[in-house]
């Protein structure tokens, strides 16, 4: 099988897939190849928290043209998968100069199908792209050809606790991610001072517990599958509900809209995770640390694409203001696009890695703040 992901997450995932049972893992660009059984393959699903979808590919060849790669396709044995009164989605990638337009191999694909089935048995499946019996995923490498089935069906990220948005939201397996490359483990008090619309939160509570990320999806595209196992499915979520664990330190999340703070109630609500996360209308910048204990912050500042009004140098002068003389005692990441504005911050960070949020290219950054100076806390 295959689990995509996004760049710079791989090795996260390729430890994921590891702690889970997989045998024979293997790092990609954007995605880790990986060996299971049925059973691994709902799990995954279940319970990766930085993979999008996962994939299992049931035939690789060899393609020159597009009449070949239809030769190939009409070939297989669609009926192991499908029936003729069923329905079907293909959606392709392409990375060759022989085959440049995605849709159309899509299209051929689709077509090799329903005219097999139209051959063979005198009618033919239909198409529905929203809730297919089964999803097809064609991915064309120069020229070689792996037809896959897709798993998962909608994205993974779409764990199913979140119904209001803010601008701006970050996306379910972007945030697990950032808070899995913090190294947060659970065993000290979270804060994300600017929490939108709690989805850092909302993750970081989940790894915390080793609550499975995605219990809430309505749906998964095996569950439409021929083969489907609803008895096998129940007990791989048991048992992995049977290792979740208790969380004995406080998470806490502000942000300075009462709008934003609403949504992120309602979604930790949705998430059934109000025992563990308080949320407060507060602006940061006129906040201080409460307590002597250390605390992780991990935070999704608003970056100035979509907040045209926003005065970067001060904002980001703030953050490393508030940082510096409010939070002794303190681990804070945050992730921004706006590279160039990490100059205003004034501290200088432990750690920069390179991630994206959707299509920009983006920095997460870590800040050490110690109690006292940091030459006393040397000596």
């Amino acid at each position: 099988m295959v689990a995509k992901t996004l760049f710079g997450f791989e090795e996260l995932l390729a430890k994921e897939l590891r702690n889970l049972g997989a045998q024979d893992v293997k790092i990609g660009v954007r995605n880790v190849s990986f060996v299971g059984d049925t059973g691994f393959m709902y799990k995954a699903n279940l319970a990766l928290r930085t993979a999008i979808k996962i994939l299992k590919p049931i035939k690789t060849f060899r393609v020159a043209n597009e009449e070949d790669l239809y030769r190939q396709v009409y070939k297989m044995p669609w009926d192991n998968y499908l029936s003729e009164n069923g329905s079907l989605a293909v959606d392709a990638t392409v990375h060759s100069t022989v085959f440049t337009h995605s849709k159309y191999i899509a299209l051929k694909t689709k077509d090799a199908i329903v005219d097999k089935f139209r051959d063979t048995k005198g009618t033919r499946p239909n198409v529905d792209l929203r809730f297919p019996d089964l999803k097809i995923n064609v991915h064309i490498d120069r020229q070689l050809c792996t037809v896959s089935l897709d798993s998962s069906g909608e994205s993974l990220h779409r764990r199913g606790y979140k119904t209001a948005t803010n601008i701006a939201p970050i996306n379910e397996v972007l945030a697990a991610g950032l808070v899995m490359l913090s190294g947060w483990d659970g065993q000290s008090d979270f804060m994300d001072p600017m929490c939108g619309s709690g989805t850092i939160l909302i993750e970081a509570a989940m790894i915390a517990c080793n609550i499975p990320p995605n219990l809430l999806r309505k749906e998964f595209a095996f569950e439409r599958w021929q083969d489907w196992d609803v008895d096998l499915f129940e007990k791989i979520e048991e048992s992995l509900l049977s290792k979740t664990r208790d969380f004995h330190h406080k998470m806490i999340g502000y942000d300075k809209s009462p709008s934003a703070v609403r949504k992120a109630q309602d979604n930790i609500k949705n998430a059934n995770l109000e025992d563990f996360i308080k949320v407060k209308h507060e602006d940061f910048f006129k906040t201080q640390k409460a307590g002597e204990e250390h605390l992780h912050l991990v935070f999704n500042p608003p970056y100035g694409e979509r907040l045209e009004s926003l005065n970067v140098e001060e904002f980001y002068g703030d953050i490393g203001t508030t940082l510096k003389h409010g939070y002794p005692g303190t681990h804070a990441w945050f992730i921004t696009s706006n590279i160039e504005a990490l100059k205003f911050v004034g501290l200088r960070p432990s750690r920069k890695i390179k991630v994206f949020n959707a299509k920009l290219e983006a920095r997460f950054v870590k800040y050490e703040m110690y109690e006292g100076s940091k030459k006393a806390k040397k000596q």
